[in-house]
């Protein structure tokens, strides 16, 4: 199969972020995390790096031409010559437009597009339910993995607070924003031919295993083109 490009898409709360590393181990391709590279990036004082700390340092949202800079130093990378895995970005229409000319600099493209798919409620229900320890950023969920004692973390006792991301209010505005800027990205790569749904309100080894027969599905296709 030749190199296998991947986009992560789907609310948050979806588990893109649990089949990304799943992938990376299943697939061994390198997984990007759009934030982390970033980070890396202005840790690392790379030339785009400074650029966007500019940005960051003076509370200014970093522009797409150099979130897709940054991106392209990973792709066009010997890491990645097999494929990636990319998550996080693109989140708008002009985004992914910005993605596809660069990839196409690079003699690359985008091969699928995964959009995870989640309703709102059980988006609410994942991520509102999420409980994290006050000293140590430990992680239960009321109902998925709930501590022996309501309110109490399990590995150093202190107390489990909901994040300001986790409550409701802040959550439907993350909605909001995904449905507004984000889910147009569903027609954009479905006219593109490369958009594949998962279920995403199974289980997450359940959705892993629709991920792998999706792809499996894909490799047939190309094989048989050929």
């Amino acid at each position: 199969m030749p190199e296998l490009n991947l986009v992560l898409l789907g609310p948050p709360g979806s588990g893109k972020g649990t089949q990304g590393e799943r992938l990376n181990e299943d697939l061994r391709l390198p997984y990007y995390a759009t934030g982390d590279i970033l980070r890396a990036a202005v840790r690392d004082q790379t030339e785009l790096g400074r650029t966007a700390k500019g940005f960051m340092d003076s509370g200014d949202l970093v522009p797409d031409e150099v979130i897709v800079g940054v991106i392209a130093e990973r792709i066009d990378s010997s890491e990645a010559l097999d494929g990636f895995i990319l998550d996080g970005f693109p989140r708008t229409t002009p985004q992914a437009e910005a993605l596809d000319a660069k990839l196409e600099e690079l003699g690359r493209s985008v091969g699928a597009v995964l959009l995870i798919d989640v309703d709102d409620g059980e988006v609410i229900r994942r991520l509102g339910g999420r409980r994290t320890c006050a000293e140590g950023g430990h992680v239960f969920h009321v109902d998925f993995n709930p501590p022996e004692r309501d309110g109490v973390c399990d590995i150093d006792g202190s107390e489990l607070i909901v994040r300001d991301d986790d409550k409701p209010e802040v959550i439907r505005k993350r909605l909001d924003t995904y449905h507004d800027k984000t889910e147009p990205l569903i027609d954009y790569y479905d006219q593109r031919s490369v958009l594949r749904r998962i279920q995403g309100d199974a289980p997450p080894d359940e959705v892993a295993e629709e991920i792998r027969r999706t792809l499996a599905t894909m490799r047939l296709e190309q094989d048989e083109a050929v």
